[in-house]
C-alpha cells in the first residue's frame, strides 16, 4: 500500500515532466545513451509500427473496413485542419482532490 501510495501526489503538486531524460527536446539522445550505460536492447522495430498495422497483427481487425457493413473500405476524403495542441483544461474541469470519491 505504502508502494501506490508514493506515487500519489498531494493536492496542489504537479508532476513535472519536462526536465531530466524524458525532457521532450532531447529525449532520443539521452534515452540512447541511457540505454546503452544500462546495457538494454534497442527498441524493437515491431514497437515503431502504425497504428493500423499493429491492429491487424493483434486484434485481427481492418481498420479501413467499414464497422456497420462490414464490406465497404472508408476512405480519407478532407483532413480538418485543427489546432496543433489541445487546450489546457480549464480549472473547473478539473477535480479538486486526488482521493477516490
Amino acid at each position: 500500500m505504502r508502494r501506490f501510495l508514493s506515487h500519489i501526489l498531494p493536492t496542489g503538486l504537479k508532476r513535472i515532466r519536462h526536465y531530466g531524460v524524458l525532457a521532450s527536446a532531447c529525449k532520443g539522445v539521452q534515452l540512447t545513451a541511457a540505454r546503452q550505460s544500462l546495457h538494454m536492447p534497442q527498441p524493437s522495430v515491431q514497437a515503431m509500427e502504425c497504428a493500423r498495422d499493429f491492429m491487424a497483427r493483434v486484434a485481427k481487425i481492418d481498420v479501413h473496413l467499414c464497422p456497420c457493413c462490414k464490406v465497404g473500405r472508408l476512405h480519407i476524403t478532407a483532413v480538418l485542419q485543427g489546432p496543433a495542441r489541445l487546450p489546457a483544461p480549464a480549472r473547473t474541469m478539473m477535480p479538486s482532490s486526488r482521493g477516490p470519491p
